[in-house]
C-alpha cells in the first residue's frame, strides 16, 4: 500500500509537469508495466484528479481542465516558494482587499513540517523590505494570529497599543480582518465593554487564544463598520468635495472604505475624506486625475492652489532655462 501511494504521488507529478505523457513513458518513468499505469489512472481519477485520455498511436494522458481541485503534491523547494508567495502577498496586500492569500496561508502554515516552518519563520530575521508607504505595517505573524483566532470563534487576549503608546490587554471575540488599501483592521466585540470595536493590526503586540468558543449570532458588517470608523474617526482633519461624476461612478474612483459618499444630483456626488492635514489631503485630491471643487474647508482649497501652483511655476521656470540655454 505504501509503495503504491508513493507511485501515485509520483505519477502526480509527472502528470503535472509537462502537457502530455504517453502511456509507455510514464511506464518507464515509474518502472512498471503499461498496465498498472492504466489501474493508477484509474485510482487518480476515483480521487478526483481531472486525467484526460490523449488519442493516437500508443495513447496517453493529460491534466485536463476541471470543475474540482484535487490535491497538490509539492516538494521542500515548491512549498517554501509557494509559502513566500502567500506571505508577501498577504503581508503587502498585493491581492488588494481580498484577505484570501492570508486565509490560503494560515491553511498553508498548519499543515507545514516543523523544518519548513522554522525557515519560513527565518525571514522574519533576514528579509527587508525597500519602503512601500511611510504607513506602519502588521507583521506577517500577527495577521496569522488573528486570521486564526477569526477562524475558529474563539475568545481571545488581546494586547494592544494604542495610538498615543498606551497598553491595554482586552478581552474580545474576533470575528474578521479588514484590508483597506493601507492598513489591516481587526474587528472584534469588546467583551468588557459588551460593544463592537475595530483594532488596527499594526498596534497588536501580542494575540492568545483561550480556547473558549463563542457566539458571533450579532456580529455586524466588518467591513462597513471599518469604513464608517475611518472616515469619521479614523482621521484628525477632514474634507468635503465635489465629483463631477454619478454616485456609482465616484466609489469606483475613491472606494467606500476611503470616504463617505453622497448623490448631489445625476452627475455630480459630494465626498467626505479625511487625511493627516490639508496639504496631504491636497496631495491625496490631485492623485485623482479628475476636476474637483473643494467645499470646506477653505484650508485644504488653498493647499490645493498652492500646489497647483508651484508646479505650474517650477515648469514654467524650468522651461524658460531651457530655452535660454538654445
Amino acid at each position: 500500500m505504501i509503495a503504491t501511494s508513493a507511485r501515485l504521488l509520483r505519477l502526480v507529478s509527472l502528470l503535472s509537469s509537462r502537457p502530455t505523457w504517453s502511456n509507455a513513458e510514464l511506464a518507464r518513468q515509474l518502472n512498471v508495466t503499461e498496465r498498472t499505469v492504466r489501474r493508477d489512472i484509474d485510482r487518480l481519477r476515483e480521487l478526483g484528479y481531472g486525467v484526460e485520455s490523449v488519442p493516437g498511436p500508443g495513447g496517453g494522458y493529460r491534466f485536463g481542465a476541471g470543475n474540482r481541485m484535487p490535491p497538490l503534491n509539492l516538494d521542500d523547494d515548491e512549498v517554501f516558494a509557494v509559502a513566500v508567495a502567500l506571505r508577501e502577498a498577504a503581508h503587502g496586500a498585493a491581492l488588494g482587499a481580498d484577505p484570501a492569500a492570508l486565509s490560503a496561508l494560515l491553511k498553508l502554515r498548519q499543515i507545514l513540517p516543523a523544518r519548513m516552518a522554522r525557515r519560513l519563520a527565518g525571514l522574519d530575521d533576514t528579509v527587508e523590505h525597500t519602503a512601500r508607504c511611510e504607513t506602519p505595517r502588521a507583521s506577517a505573524d500577527v495577521l496569522l494570529m488573528l486570521a486564526s483566532v477569526c477562524r475558529a470563534s474563539e475568545r481571545t487576549t488581546l494586547t494592544y497599543r494604542d495610538m498615543h503608546g498606551a497598553t491595554t490587554v482586552r478581552c474580545v471575540d474576533p470575528h474578521r480582518l479588514v484590508y483597506t488599501g493601507v492598513h489591516w483592521y481587526f474587528v472584534a466585540r469588546d467583551v468588557e465593554r459588551t460593544a463592537w470595536r475595530t483594532f488596527r493590526a499594526d498596534r497588536v503586540v501580542e494575540v492568545e487564544s483561550t480556547g473558549q468558543a463563542v457566539d458571533l449570532s450579532d456580529a455586524p458588517d466588518a467591513a462597513q463598520m471599518v469604513s464608517d470608523t475611518i472616515t469619521r474617526t479614523g482621521y484628525p482633519f477632514f474634507a468635503r468635495v465635489r465629483l463631477p461624476l454619478s454616485y456609482d461612478d465616484a466609489r469606483r474612483l475613491v472606494a467606500p472604505i476611503v470616504a463617505t459618499h453622497e448623490p448631489d444630483g445625476p452627475d455630480r456626488t459630494v465626498i467626505s475624506i479625511g487625511g493627516s492635514d490639508p496639504d496631504q489631503l491636497a496631495g491625496y485630491l490631485l492623485s485623482l486625475r479628475t476636476p474637483l471643487e473643494v467645499l470646506s474647508p477653505d484650508s485644504v482649497r488653498e493647499a490645493l492652489l498652492a500646489r497647483l501652483d508651484a508646479l505650474y511655476r517650477g515648469n514654467k521656470e524650468g522651461r524658460a532655462e531651457t530655452d535660454g540655454q538654445r
